[in-house]
């Protein structure tokens, strides 16, 4: 999906000269989204093309906590027992 965005004329000059500003868009809002848990970790990823651990170091750079609750980690403990059951 290819999405414009209007800004001000006044503003566009300084934002203009930033590289690749498109991927700066791209990336506050797969934080944002993230924050608001519209898209899970998975699909940020997806979304920038990065790694699982690359998004994990990209949302730790940007100070965005994970959204990992008690509840996962019952079902992360449950699958590890299971696969050591094997």
């Amino acid at each position: 999906m290819n999405v414009t965005v209007s800004i001000p004329d006044k503003l566009a000059g300084p934002l203009a000269e930033r590289a690749d500003l498109s991927r700066q868009v791209l990336e506050a809002l797969a934080i944002e989204s993230y924050r608001q848990e519209a898209l899970s970790l998975g699909q940020v990823a997806e979304m920038l093309d990065l790694s699982i651990d690359e998004t994990n170091a990209f949302l730790k750079k940007h100070r965005v906590p994970l959204n990992y609750t008690f509840d996962d980690m019952e079902q992360d403990e449950q699958a590890i027992e299971m696969f050591l059951k094997k």
